[in-house]
């Protein structure tokens, strides 16, 4: 069986990855568009915190949580289980989410036994004083890039291609390859089966399928700031009631994030994004106010018209995900599995109905 997938994000990584490790011929495309979600994601992998109101997309992030443990080899050290301090200035604040995790740990006890955590800043120095917190030690933080290329590494070694150009989707599913951006009959790919994960460009790859997929690209950016000599690789994510969260990596690393922007395509760092970000880190964490800025990243993420994700066959050949949004990090490698068992014809370890939904079409 030959296999196209579009896109070379974690999404198409991870679908790439299962469809060899299953015997299949796979060949993955992608434009290297700036502002590839992957690219700026902070990674955070803390389901049970979020979708209140959404059982469906709950149920997809817990499961896609439970799958990185089973990516260990080959993902190493870009996946890490840190834990995450729900913070907040007033402690009755954090009785809502102390009450939905309470209700959500017996199904879910990997998220580890919550605590009340009286001095915040014994876990992460740089918070202010006084901050109210629960301890999740099940959460983890994922380097979105590393694990991406982790994957590629994997299937490539399995034989994968990977190949630089723009994918023009041809309404029978057939792929043409364009290697820049002039006009051409394009290099056709063999294929038995499609796999589109372009991200926010999923609508524009699928349009020609008569499918008018309503997905969008919210902005994203985020800071990596740098405490020079201090090891924050064991620090835990912070996740305050509102405003940025935090977290550390190894490299003495801070990420600050993230803006959610309406702004099209357009990929560039804004002085007022930026400008957001840092101030609204250095409220939450006084001790960050002295570290450097190494680096910003800013990303497209992928939101479908009622936020939630669509992983479905579009046409016989082609099966299309996106919409994952801020949690692309956390559910992309799942998603490119149940993208695989699509593609093979197998059931999917969870119901794909609520996902294969799209509103207004």
């Amino acid at each position: 069986m030959k296999v196209v997938v579009i896109g070379k994000g974690i999404v198409g990584a991870s679908a790439a990855y299962h469809l060899s490790r299953r015997g299949v011929a796979v060949t993955v495309v992608d434009a290297g568009l700036a502002g590839q979600a992957t690219e700026a994601g902070a990674g955070i992998v803390c389901p049970w915190v979020d979708h209140e109101d959404d059982a469906a997309w709950y149920e997809l992030a817990r499961a896609a949580a439970r799958h990185y443990p089973e990516l260990a080899e080959p993902v190493g050290a870009g996946y890490a289980r840190v834990g995450a301090l729900l913070v907040a200035e007033d402690r009755a604040e954090l009785e809502p989410m102390r009450r939905l995790l309470e209700a959500r740990y017996p199904d879910a006890p990997e998220m580890g036994e919550i605590a009340e955590i009286p001095d915040p800043a014994a876990l992460f120095p740089p918070l202010a004083p006084g901050l109210a917190a629960l301890h999740v030690p099940g959460a983890a933080r994922v380097d979105g890039r590393a694990v991406r290329d982790a994957l590629l590494a994997d299937a490539v070694a399995r034989g994968v291609a990977l190949l630089h150009g723009r994918a023009e989707l041809l309404p029978d599913g057939t792929v043409l390859l364009h290697h820049d951006a002039s006009p051409g009959d394009g290099v056709p790919l063999p294929a038995d089966a499609v796999v589109v994960a372009a991200g926010a460009w999923t609508g524009q790859v699928c349009a020609p399928l008569g499918t008018d997929l309503p997905v969008r690209p919210w902005r994203g950016q985020i800071v990596h700031a740098v405490l020079d000599g201090v090891d924050t690789s064991g620090w835990p994510i912070v996740l305050p009631r509102r405003g940025p969260y935090l977290l550390g990596f190894p490299g003495s690393r801070v990420v600050m994030g993230a803006t959610k922007e309406d702004a099209g395509f357009d990929a560039r760092v804004t002085v007022a994004g930026l400008a957001d970000v840092l101030s609204s880190g250095v409220r939450l964490a006084p001790g960050l106010a002295s570290a450097g800025v190494a680096e910003t990243r800013s990303g497209l993420r992928p939101v479908m018209d009622g936020e939630r994700p669509l992983i479905a066959r579009l046409s016989g050949e082609v099966v299309a995900v996106t919409g994952l949004s801020a949690y692309g990090l956390t559910a992309g490698p799942y998603a490119g599995m149940l993208a695989t068992s699509l593609v093979l014809g197998e059931t999917p370890e969870i119901d794909l109905g609520p996902y294969a939904v799209v509103p207004g079409v």
